[in-house]
């Protein structure tokens, strides 16, 4: 393949292939005398070879408009590779060059595979004879546009759990990327371009046209290029986990000048980056995504110079004199004068026969968004009374024939906002059941259908559903902080006045002076959001202990 195979795939493809050196350089030379400003030209020794360009166009997510093919080659005939390049770009105009000799053989073989048009050589003048012919097929080309496609793309299975993850992945990283079912034709000429097939799934193919069999979030981090790898190894204010209270702590941080790393296991966003709708954040009265809220906070962090790091997992904390040392799971460690400890909470797992088989397969936790277009026309059930589930029954209402929201409590007053159980009230598709519970999730590749017990009578009903939202619960990260920070009986990190105990400060607290609010049992060791013990579990506070643990690292910073 000549120099101009290489570089990007901006441009759609004009690509000629002909085993004559000479006729193959004329080729390209006129074409691109006529078409090289807005077309790649693109040329090939042989069949073989052009196939290999096309696979590498395809893998980048380029276009080709138009293939030319000699009729008569060594080992493959110009017939044979087009119908071969069909497979990878059937939308891409084809003809044939022919010799005078060859022009009945040639019209047989255009009528057997469907080639636009032959042409005779010599082709001089080209004006006359050769562009004409090229401009009908790009016109052709043109009029039946397809998208262009820089994207990641992902291929795998409508049912199978690492897809699912591999997508999620993506989405709540705000990487674009596009999904390709593989047993669906485009999804199979992927594989085929790849020189894959459908048991190495999924395959995620990076807009650079990098291809990664079944990666792990880790890898698909760095093929993407998210941040993984912290740029020093010592910094003002280390920030672990990235939801509201971690990306406020970053903004505040980095915007006061503190050199500050945020470190997130998974995605920036938490819990509230699922969420369908936030609707009672202030400065948001149309409402706002969580996936919009937390794109806007990683931006405006970034902007401030904050180093944000993903898929990086901390495991342990110590203090080393003045250093507050952080240990990563790959065996790495960060150190900083101070750290903000905003790791949030998870959903609890639904603890109910058949969901552990089938999640990822139909059964979700968090709002799950990249499954909304599966869900059109269909049923869905989610599990939880909190405004996090509401929100989702809000969302999914919109684009599911019925939602039904599955509640253990009594009623939805206990952990749901006014505005959520009115604008619930209001909508016909959606139906509360109360005192309810799942029994079991059903299904063998993947679910079909729920059984619901109603606690006080213990009657039970099967719903068929494709699709099982679970939030229930809020489980603390904080294992990684047994024996370093004390916690309360749930997990939950104690700050401040919590731990005084008869006015007593915690055990090992060096100074005199009593832990400041929102500081942990460490000194300059900070908590905030959810993870925090008795706080208030909502976005606009969490945001609130981010920027207000910052102040405290500055008294702390400033007393050291």
């Amino acid at each position: 393949m000549t120099a101009e195979s290489a570089g990007g795939a901006a441009k759609p493809v004009v690509l000629t292939v002909d085993d004559d050196v000479s006729v193959s350089r004329a080729v390209a030379r006129d074409l691109r005398r006529r078409y090289g400003a807005e077309y790649r030209i693109l040329r090939a020794g042989s069949g073989a070879e052009a196939l290999e360009a096309l696979r590498d166009v395809k893998l980048r997510g380029g276009r080709v408009a138009v293939l030319l093919a000699d009729y008569r080659m060594p080992e493959m005939s110009g017939i044979e590779f087009l119908e071969a390049a069909m497979d990878l770009f059937p939308r891409a105009r084809r003809a044939l060059l022919t010799a005078y000799a060859d022009t009945d053989a040639a019209i047989a073989a255009i009528n057997v595979v469907d080639v636009d048009h032959y042409l005779l050589k010599p082709w001089e003048p080209p004006e006359e004879k050769f562009y004409p012919v090229v401009d009908a097929m790009l016109q052709a080309y043109a009029d039946e546009p397809g998208a262009d496609v820089s994207e990641a793309k992902v291929i795998g299975h409508r049912w199978s759990a690492p897809s699912f993850a591999a997508r999620d992945f993506l989405a709540r990283n705000a990487v674009p990327y596009r999904w390709f079912a593989a047993d669906e034709r485009e999804g199979g000429r992927l594989l085929q371009a790849a020189g894959l097939d459908a048991e190495t799934l999924p395959v995620v193919i990076t807009s650079r046209g990098e291809v990664l069999v079944a990666p792990s979030a880790a890898e698909l981090a760095v093929a993407v290029g998210i941040s993984t790898v912290p740029a020093g190894d010592f910094y003002d204010l280390v920030v672990v986990g990235g939801g509201p209270a971690g990306l406020g702590a970053a903004v505040y941080g980095a915007s006061e000048g503190l050199r500050t790393l945020l470190v997130e296991r998974q995605a920036t966003g938490g819990q509230a980056g699922q969420s369908a709708r936030i609707e009672n954040y202030l400065g948001f009265p149309d409402g706002v995504s969580g996936a919009q809220l937390t794109d806007r906070a990683r931006r405006q962090a970034a902007k401030f110079g904050a180093e944000i790091l993903t898929t990086r997992d901390v495991v342990g904390l110590r203090a080393d004199g003045p250093a507050r040392v952080l240990s990563f799971a790959d065996g790495g460690e960060v150190a900083a004068h101070s750290v903000i400890v905003a790791t949030g909470v998870s959903y609890r797992e639904l603890d109910a026969p058949g969901v552990a088989g089938l999640t990822g397969r139909g059964v979700y936790y968090g709002s799950a968004s990249t499954e909304a277009e599966h869900c059109k026309g269909s049923d869905v059930v989610i599990v939880g009374g909190a405004n996090s589930a509401g929100q989702a029954a809000v969302f999914f209402s919109r684009v599911a024939r019925s939602v039904t929201l599955v509640v253990r409590g009594g009623s939805l007053e206990a952990g749901m906002s006014h505005y959520l159980i009115e604008q619930l009230n209001a909508i016909d598709n959606v139906c509360v059941r109360v005192d309810t519970v799942v029994e079991e999730a059903c299904g063998e590749a993947y679910l079909e259908a729920v059984t619901l017990r109603h606690v006080p009578s213990g009657s039970v009903r099967r719903l068929d559903t494709g699709h099982l939202f679970v939030f229930i619960g809020a489980r603390p990260h904080t294992e990684w902080l047994a024996g370093v920070l004390d916690r309360d009986e749930r997990g939950f990190v104690l700050t401040g006045p919590s731990l005084l105990v008869d006015r007593r400060r915690p055990r090992g607290w060096p100074g005199e002076r009593d832990p400041w609010p929102l500081e942990a049992s460490v000194p300059g060791v900070f908590v905030a959001g959810d993870v925090r013990a008795d706080s208030v579990k909502r976005v606009a506070s969490a945001v609130g202990e981010g920027a207000m643990a910052v102040t405290l690292v500055h008294r702390y910073l400033d007393a050291t």
